[in-house]
This record gives structure tokens, C-alpha cells and sequence, in this order.
């Protein structure tokens, strides 16, 4: 995958100074997913783990919301009418989105305006900061359609973000959380003005980019391992973490320009 000309065919893509902007651009629909669109998007988080000229990635959608998840015409619909077998493999399949943007090395910031519900809160829910908008309204409404709340994720990481008893209330109810709950709740690292989204998103993503990247993909994939881990496995993973980012180039720069009184330049080796 080379980011300069990647041409993706459901949702658009942009490229400079090592940050890729993800746009979901179905606004004519609040930017509903389909079959094709979360099969692309896996398969870009997964080609991503091998692309170290991306650094971060901030991930919208177009025309003042993000995401209304799953298209009801052509996802819904046809869902009513598979049998098991085909229904396992959507499901698994829309769990492998979420897998694959844990797994990608680079931090995702979603920039979260209007409606974001269903899969579409889920996308946020997987990214690793979110900013929202005054407007930003986010729903897991999977229990308003008849279904469980377990899905893609969300009983597993909804809780660790804001709380067992909060994830349950947004999971039982389907109900929505406003901006404001969200960031009161740690859901959203931030609200900003809606004019102000997309730049406060990539002013984050430019500091990110700019640190050391190797460093902050060995976070996030602590953050992942030590859901699971005791606090003494954990620690000790830390340590074999932190062993590997101090053999880095970026680690000595970091001191050199400490001694000399200058701020390091992180090239992400």
C-alpha cells in the first residue's frame, strides 16, 4: 500500500506529512456503511501495520456526521433474510474492522460531528482519542432493532472507557449520550466548536506524528495485551517494552537534545 496513491473505492483517502485522513462520504445517508465499505476499511487498517510512512490517522465523515452504521437497505435488509452460517461470517467480518484498527501500529483520532450510532459509534468507541462537536450524538442502538448490545466490541472495550455501569446503561437502553455526557464520561477526549473539528483533530495528529512513533505503536499495543494481563505480567511486558524503545535512535536523540537544551526531532527509529 503506498499512501501518495492509494485510491480506496468506499470512502476517500488523503495523505501529507505522514497523517492519513479517512472520510466516510455517503452524506446523502449520514454516511452508512455496506458490505463493501467495512471489508475496504479492514483491509486498509490491516495493509496499514506494514506502512510506517503513516504516522497517525484521523478518521471523519463527510457533510456534518459521522457514521449512521450499518446501511438499512442494503445491510439490514438482506441480513433478515441469511441463514446462520452467512450471518456468522457478517458478523465476524465487522468484528475483523475493529480488530484491525486495534491492531494498526499508528493512533487513530476520530473526529466524531452529528450523528454516530450503531457501527458508526463502535468505529469511535475503537479509535484511541475521540473529539466530538456540541451536536455530536453517539448510540450502540443495537438493542433498538431487536439485538444484543454485544457487538464488535463493545462489551469488552465500551466498559474500560467508560465504566461497566455507564456501558451497561448505553448498552441496555440503546439510549443516545450527548457530547457533553460523553465527555464528562471519558468517552471524548475533547468538544469543540463544529468549524474547528477537523483542525483540532489534525493538530493532534501533526503532535502525535511528530513524537516517536515506534514508541507510541509499542503503547498502543500495551494498551491492547494488558487488558488480559495481570498486573505482574503486565509489568513485566512494560519492561521488555520500554528495553526494545530505549535501543531506538529516537530514545538517544531525546537525550542528546535534553543535554544540548533543544527539542528532539523524533524520526520514528
Amino acid at each position: 500500500m503506498d499512501p501518495k496513491t492509494f485510491k480506496p473505492e468506499h470512502f476517500l483517502w488523503s495523505y501529507a506529512d505522514g497523517i492519513a485522513t479517512v472520510t466516510l462520504n455517503r452524506p446523502e445517508r449520514k454516511n452508512p456503511l455496506t458490505f463493501e465499505s467495512y471489508a475496504e476499511l479492514r483491509d486498509m487498517y490491516r495493509a496499514l501495520v506494514y506502512v510506517p510512512e503513516v504516522k497517525a490517522i484521523v478518521l471523519t465523515g463527510a457533510g456534518g456526521n459521522f457514521s449512521s452504521g450499518g446501511d438499512v437497505h442494503e445491510i439490514i435488509g438482506p441480513l433478515v433474510d441469511m441463514d446462520m452460517p452467512e450471518l456468522l461470517k457478517f458478523t465476524r467480518m465487522t468484528g475483523d474492522l475493529v480488530k484491525a484498527m486495534r491492531a494498526a501500529p499508528q493512533p487513530i483520532i476520530a473526529a466524531v460531528d452529528g450523528i454516530s450510532v450503531g457501527a458508526g459509534a463502535i468505529m469511535s468507541m475503537a479509535s484511541d482519542l475521540r473529539f466530538a462537536t456540541p451536536e455530536t450524538k453517539t448510540a450502540f442502538l443495537f438493542n433498538r432493532v431487536g439485538l444484543a448490545g454485544c457487538d464488535m466490541g463493545a462489551c469488552a472495550i465500551l466498559p474500560r472507557i467508560v465504566g461497566q455501569g455507564r456501558a451497561s446503561e448505553l448498552l441496555f437502553t440503546g439510549r443516545t449520550m450527548s457530547a457533553e455526557e460523553g465527555e464528562r464520561w471519558g468517552y471524548f477526549n475533547r468538544i469543540v466548536a463544529r468549524d474547528a473539528l477537523m483542525a483540532e483533530a489534525v493538530k493532534m495528529a501533526e503532535r502525535l506524528a511528530a513524537g516517536p512513533t515506534f514508541a507510541n505503536a509499542m503503547t498502543k499495543n500495551q494498551l491492547n495485551m494488558e487488558w488480559d494481563m495481570s498486573i505482574d505480567t503486565a509489568i513485566e511486558a512494560e519492561a521488555q517494552a520500554q528495553a526494545i524503545c530505549m535501543q531506538t535512535k529516537d530514545f538517544a536523540r531525546a537525550y542528546h537534545a535534553f543535554v544540548a537544551k533543544e527539542k528532539p526531532v523524533f524520526e520514528g527509529d
